[in-house]
């Protein structure tokens, strides 16, 4: 029996597991490692984490399931997008990799939409350039480090860069690549006109591929240090958001998921490549070959809740500490005691700025409306349902492009929570199901790993053969009544709070300067 193993190097760890060729988890682990924060909206990981972490998780799941390396018939990697790992001459890591979530790079996204032009980018790449994206994570080393710019001879993605050490091969696949604003999204290739426009060349930039596709085989040195066999394939696979996509089974019209892990990612199927005019989504490639996937991203969703877990509810960690449960069990449990509607209480999740529908690196964290009533029951209901706010930005905003919704699956930490899934459904008036695989992107880059060698023949068929509805979270009509009527509210905060959010800013980023004394 042949067996497949996914890799998805998140933000937190690096998720991996074994499957059969029916589809079922065998074993999973998710070592972790840290994410280094060195100034106000910087974010930053090592490399050699995610390196270490994967072969530590590649060991582990063989050992748990009993596999012998020999019988895994190939490998799938995902990882958080848009990530820059700048490699040099030796193919060494210059400097620590600037994450996804960082918001440093406002002015360079200034800088390449003025000048390649913004017909050019959104007609190249389908979306803006946002500070999160890759393109003006390159453009702010050449102008912030130009030495170490200097030094750069490749640029990775954080699971291209696994891949790398895996196989010694550069390539990437067209999910991933989409998010860094260099890709042309129609084509599914990369865009001369964006790379040299902002005076790049291609040779920096890995291989493209569809994702199911075989792009390189383990190599003995590799082999040696994860625990793998020499010689086992290992295929494109996709973006955390397009993996988690095949491994909710969103590869047909009409199938929404709706993730909360960190971010909070609503996500649609499409046909075609379709555009919000206003570009508050986002439109990618997708991870099955010839298709497309609109979403739309919350960049602090489970963020919030975790935050609020590690600075606020020490009670409630002290709690699961002695029963041995998780945290969040706690806290939900204790958020089920508040109201629907947390009594006004209202929460903007804007904890590392914002993407969908405010692409905005300033937008702050809020609570608004505290009373002397409000205990830390109602500020945990207050995040879930800030957060499920937050997502109906995103699905009346996919709804407006004229796609029919038939099916919502929720996935991530988030989904877990019935109570959660709850608000979501509530929130959004759109029935939210949990399905039998639970694992997201590592599981749909393990199903990528046998679609590309051969188990099935396509992701579609490797969706249907795997994945199945076992739980449903109906709308409650008075709850939605009362969220209906909170929504305009919520909606209303962020114009009204955004000159204090760009003038708050600013008086840090003063503050700074004076003390680096600059």
């Amino acid at each position: 029996m042949p067996y497949y193993i996914g890799i998805d190097v998140g933000t937190t760890g690096a998720k991996t597991l074994l499957i059969n060729d029916a589809g079922e988890v065998l074993a999973s682990a998710a070592p972790e490692y840290p994410l280094h924060t060195p100034r106000p909206q910087w974010a930053e990981q090592d490399p050699a984490d995610w390196w270490a972490a994967t072969c530590e998780a590649c060991r582990a799941v063989l050992t748990r399931a009993g596999v012998s390396k020999d019988e895994v018939a190939g490998v799938g990697l995902s990882g958080q997008m848009h990530g820059s790992v700048f490699l040099d001459a030796e193919h060494r890591v210059i400097r620590p990799a600037i994450l996804w979530c960082d918001q440093r790079t406002g002015k360079q996204c200034e800088w390449i939409t003025e000048t390649v032009g913004e017909n050019v980018v959104i007609e190249e790449t389908c979306n803006p350039v946002l500070t999160g994206f890759t393109a003006p994570k390159i453009v702010w080393l050449r102008d912030n480090e130009p030495e170490n710019f200097g030094r750069v001879r490749k640029i990775l993605l954080p699971k291209d860069y696994i891949r790398f050490k895996l196989t010694n091969d550069f390539a990437t696949e067209v999910s991933d690549a989409s998010g860094t604003s260099l890709l042309n999204v129609r084509r599914r290739a990369w865009s001369a006109r964006m790379v040299e426009g902002i005076g790049l060349s291609l040779d920096m930039l890995p291989r493209v591929v569809e994702s199911p596709e075989v792009t390189g085989k383990i190599t003995p040195e590799a082999a040696e240090e994860c625990g793998l066999a020499p010689g086992t394939p290992v295929v494109g696979g996709g973006g955390d958001q397009a993996a988690g996509g095949v491994g909710n089974g969103i590869v047909e019209p009409g199938l929404v998921s709706s993730t909360v892990g960190t971010s909070g990612v609503v996500f649609a199927h499409l046909d075609e490549p379709l555009m919000d005019q206003k570009l508050r989504t986002h439109t990618f490639c997708h991870a099955v070959p010839g298709k497309w996937h609109v979403m739309g991203v919350v960049l602090s969703a489970g963020g919030s809740l975790r935050w609020l877990r590690d600075e606020v509810c020490g009670p409630e960690r002290e709690a699961a500490g002695l029963l041995d449960v998780d945290p969040y069990e706690i806290m939900t449990a204790q958020a089920a005691k508040a109201p629907v509607g947390s009594e006004g209480l209202l929460f903007l999740p804007y904890l590392t700025g914002e993407r969908t529908p405010y692409a905005d690196p300033n937008a702050k964290g809020v609570f608004c409306g505290l009373t002397l009533r409000h205990t830390r029951e109602y500020l945990i209901r207050a995040v879930l349902e800030g957060v499920a706010f937050s997502l109906r930005d995103s699905f009346e905003i996919i709804k407006a492009l004229g796609l029919t919704i038939k099916q919502v699956r929720a996935s991530g930490g988030g989904a877990r929570s019935r109570l959660w899934r709850q608000v979501q459904a509530d929130v959004t008036h759109e029935a939210h199901s949990t399905i039998s695989a639970t694992e997201g992107p590592a599981y749909g880059v393990a199903l990528l790993a046998a679609v590309g060698t051969g188990t099935f023949k396509s992701v579609e068929e490797a969706c249907r053969a795997t994945i199945a509805v076992v739980d449903t979270c109906e709308p409650r009509p008075e709850a939605s009544q009362v969220y209906d009527e909170l929504y305009p509210v919520y909606q209303s905060l962020y114009a009204r709070l955004k000159p204090l959010f760009d003038q708050t800013s600013e008086l840090v980023a003063a503050w700074q300067a004076k003390e680096r004394g600059t």
